[in-house]
């Protein structure tokens, strides 16, 4: 029984984004550890900076070519080729591994050799002393580039075949790792430790896979056939690797200008980042990952009516989940950080600094959270040049904002600038997809967003009412005081939320439904 139910939930587009969305949250509980052990030794310092600058050589070879362009452009192709025959889908998908490995091993040597010329010019504003620690930390961290590429792209195959268990589990062991990294490896072997973390993680993110994907029919072949499927994967690729290396870019420029700001602002800005973004992952990615696969299904089969269905819930689903939370992140900001990331050496002024720049990330993350779905419609259809285009145009916009904002807000002007872009470049993703699915049923949308919003701004009310109330009753100077003002606010404000989705009958509440339904299902038949 419990099998049989297992498998109907990690084969469905709702049971996938629940498991998705599950281990997306132990993952964020995780990366929530590891950003609070960072900012307890570290806080908004010099080191701090150092840590996360040191991130973007790396990334921006692994997530260029391989985490967006990669997977984006091997699963519909995959899928195409595996339910045929496959034995031709397991050596398409060596081929890909290989090819890959080899080329990005190239890549990651040249890299290492040539880090003291590059990171100066991604962080110009750094001292000598920080540019030793950066390119120390980048060396180390360019090694678990090459574990990602095996890792991400038998996560591609097991999202090819719905099988989302280890994929959602490998981003805990990921963060499981750079925890490691800094209880254990920062004491023993300094700052470089932290890199020494990272490697892990991406070992233990690759391994945790393994099992399943060799369960389901996958085994490792050392083949190296340059194929027609092989020269698609590349040539769908390509538009959606300069998309995503423009957005690289993007981060980069933001390192440069905030190198010259006043030192912190490099970390301030992760900090922020990395919060807000857990939303987004959480709700938005997941849904947005399960249900690829059956918009590629539903695009290979030419029923754009089952497409249409399955974009227009899934759209209405993600704005019902980030709107109402982002109005809550807005209220709730400052005690969100100081809950979360409050001790050790994070003071009360890195604590408003943080908490300021969460607070106009927020105004966008309903924004990001729909890019990756209306991307991914786009992918379906086998066109990545339209998410291309519109990413590099609203990346520049962004690249400019932020040089003109930082100027007059600092670090709070590098957020302000990626909101705008982000709110852009959703909005024009939305109007292109138009040209390919005109029935998306903009009314019923129009709808939801206009319900949705009210409720959001009622419940972000009661829930800044709530906030004020508890400030004269508890003592907020200390972590019990501020804990309980900001939980109680923030249930205020959900439960209001809930309760206002029920007068106004939102459609988008059969989510709670189901989800309940789904967990009391598996509840009983477990019992019995």
């Amino acid at each position: 029984m419990w099998q049989k139910l297992w498998h109907k939930i990690n084969n469905s587009v709702t049971g996938g984004a629940l498991i998705i969305a599950f281990f997306s949250f132990l993952a964020k509980i995780f990366a929530l550890l590891r950003e609070k052990l960072i900012a307890h030794n570290f806080a908004a310092s010099e080191m701090a900076d150092v840590y996360y600058s040191a991130f973007r050589l790396p990334d921006l070879i692994f997530n260029t070519l391989v985490l967006g362009a990669l997977t984006s452009a091997f699963i519909p192709v995959f899928q195409k080729v595996w339910f045929k025959n496959k034995e031709d889908g397991l050596k398409l998908s060596n081929s890909v591994l290989n090819f890959f490995l080899l080329f990005i091993t190239i890549l990651v040597v040249i890299a290492y050799i040539f880090t003291p010329q590059i990171m100066p010019l991604i962080t110009p504003g750094f001292n000598d002393g920080q540019m030793t620690d950066v390119i120390k930390l980048s060396r180390v961290m360019l090694i678990s580039v090459l574990f990602f590429v095996v890792s991400n792209l038998i996560g591609g195959i097991l999202n090819s075949l719905k099988r989302f268990f280890s994929f959602s589990l490998a981003a805990s062991f990921y963060n499981i790792g750079i925890i490691i990294g800094i209880v254990v490896f920062y004491p023993r072997f300094g700052l470089v430790g932290l890199a020494y973390g990272v490697l892990l993680g991406a070992i233990m993110h690759l391994l945790i896979q393994l099992p399943e994907v060799h369960k389901n029919g996958w085994h490792y072949k050392f083949i190296l056939k340059f194929d027609k499927n092989l020269k698609r994967i590349l040539k769908l690729m390509l538009p959606r690797t300069i998309g995503l290396a423009a957005g690289q870019i993007n981060l980069i420029v933001i390192t440069m200008i905030a190198s010259t700001l006043t030192t912190g602002s490099i970390a301030v800005f992760n900090y922020a980042n990395n919060l807000q973004s857990l939303p987004v992952s959480l709700f938005a990615v997941s849904l947005a990952i399960a249900v690829f696969p059956t918009f590629t299904q539903a695009v290979n089969e030419k029923d754009s009516k089952s497409f249409s269905q399955n974009f227009s819930r899934s759209f209405r689903r993600i704005l019902f989940m980030l709107i109402p939370i982002s109005v809550l992140i807005v209220v709730l900001r400052a005690q969100l950080v100081r809950v979360i990331l409050g001790s050790g050496a994070f003071d009360w002024d890195e604590t408003y600094k943080t908490a300021q720049t969460l607070g106009i990330f927020a105004t966008s993350i309903f924004a990001q959270g729909l890019i990756p779905l209306l991307a991914r419609s786009f992918y379906a259809y086998e066109d990545t040049k339209t998410p291309m285009s519109i990413s590099i145009f609203s990346i520049i916009i962004n690249i400019v904002l932020s040089w003109q904002l930082a100027q007059y807000f600092g670090v709070f002007g590098l957020a302000l600038a990626f909101s705008i872009s982000s709110i852009i470049n959703m909005m024009l993703l939305y109007i292109f997809l138009h040209f390919k699915l005109p029935n998306i049923d903009d009314n019923k949308i129009l709808k939801a967003i206009l319900k949705i919003s009210l409720n959001s701004i009622l419940a972000g009310a009661v829930a800044y009412s709530t906030l004020i109330f508890l400030d004269v009753l508890l003592d907020t100077h200390t972590f019990i005081g501020i804990f309980t003002q900001g939980l109680g606010a923030g249930l205020a404000g959900l439960l209001s939320y809930l309760v206002l989705g029920i007068v106004f009958r939102l459609d988008e509440l059969d989510i709670v439904k189901k989800m309940l339904r789904k967990f009391v299902l598996l509840f009983r038949n477990g019992k019995h």
